[in-house]
């Protein structure tokens, strides 16, 4: 299978300054950047209007990026109205909304994503969110601690794609339930996009999820978690699609791409670190805590494989770890990674209008030459 690459929207505002990664920790009680849960509440040097993300979509979509991730938080835009707004300024470029099966009822979150897919011509993912921090959870009125999140998640996916089927659906479980429940069916089920390391999270994946996003961890890491989802999924008589989320800082040489994660973190204060980490460290999430290790909160040995650095997540919370390289290289490690079973590749960059064109006109030139590229969308293979 040829890679597919998608971009990344940044609902609560972008920045090309020295704190692009993520605009870092702001006053108190603010959160770290994630792609679930962001920092400063709307306070990046470019607000995120819609004219702006409209920009970054119309790019990503001309540049050959099949979708974009879209992120969910207290500190976001809310990513369903963003997007199937954006979609009327796109064609056929798709939309990968994060979504916090606990937030909404079942039967009505099955009733949106079908009305979506209507709407846009098919062009809805879903990008599931079950929650890492029980604090972010209690602002949305959500006391469940993190296993029966993942439980009540299996839940109301169960219940979704049933309903998806457009048949009757009654269930009974520990935390969902519906009774003579129908929607009308969408005319394509929105594929699920799922990520987690915890062994709830890979069980969750294995019944349900399309697609196990990891974040971006080196190969050997990566390679290893794979084969374990697999197995989960073929144990459940499923076969399941793998991506990465990274971020990338693309250059026409390697030199130049170094420089510029220097520049980014150059332009961050040990305080600011320290409070960010302290984010980090309360965090419940397995996937968090697998980031936090790659760098220890240090500000040097940040290359953790080739090519891989981790100084992003110094002050993000979420993905930490970008590509970093000469165009050549960055699609040497998309080779890499995709020969050990990664098709899927949700990449971002600060700012993320600029990123995209350097991306989409450094690297992916690189990888259509060497035939990785699957082809846009609507274009027989």
């Amino acid at each position: 299978m040829p890679v597919t690459l998608h971009w990344f929207l940044p609902t609560n505002g972008d920045s090309r300054s020295d704190l692009s990664l993520g605009n870092a920790v702001g006053a108190a009680g603010s959160r770290v950047a994630t792609d679930g849960v962001s920092s400063n509440g709307n306070s990046g040097e470019r607000p995120p209007t819609l004219d702006y993300l409209g920009q970054i979509a119309v790019a990503a979509e001309s540049l050959g990026f099949d979708a974009a991730l879209t992120p969910t938080s207290s500190w976001c835009e809310d990513a369903w109205l963003t997007t199937v707004a954006l979609s009327q300024r796109t064609t056929t470029f798709r939309y990968l909304v994060a979504f916090r099966p606990g937030m909404q009822r079942p039967t009505y979150a099955a009733h949106m994503a079908a009305t979506y897919q209507r709407l846009t011509g098919n062009r809805l993912l879903l990008n599931v969110v079950v929650g890492g921090d029980d604090r972010e959870q209690r602002r949305y009125g959500d006391a469940l601690g993190k296993d029966d999140r993942y439980a009540r998640c299996g839940e109301a996916l169960h219940v979704i794609r049933e309903l998806w089927t457009g048949e009757k659906v009654d269930f009974k479980g520990d935390h969902i339930w519906v009774e003579d429940a129908q929607i009308e069916a969408p005319p394509v089920a929105p594929e699920i996009y799922f990520g987690g390391s915890s062994r709830a999270a890979i069980d969750v994946a294995a019944k349900y999820a399309d697609v196990y996003l990891t974040w971006g961890e080196p190969p050997a890491a990566v390679e290893e978690k794979i084969a374990t989802v697999r197995a989960a999924a073929e144990a459940e008589g499923r076969e399941i699609r793998f991506g990465i989320r990274l971020h990338a800082i693309a250059r026409d040489t390697a030199d130049e791409a170094w420089n510029e994660a220097d520049r980014l973190l150059a332009g961050l204060d040990p305080e600011q670190i320290e409070a960010a980490q302290l984010i980090q460290q309360a965090s419940q999430s397995e996937g968090q805590r697998r980031m936090r290790e790659l760098h220890g909160g240090r500000t040097d040995n940040l290359v953790v494989a080739p090519n891989l650095w981790a100084g992003v997540g110094l002050v993000r919370g979420g993905a930490g770890t970008a590509l970093v390289g000469s165009h050549e290289e960055i699609a040497d490690r998309i080779a890499e990674y995709h020969a050990i079973g990664i098709d899927e590749f949700v990449l971002s960059g600060y700012p993320h209008l600029e990123e995209a064109y350097r991306f989409g006109e450094g690297v992916t030139p690189v990888l259509a030459g060497r035939g990785l590229l699957a082809p846009p969308r609507g274009v027989a293979e």
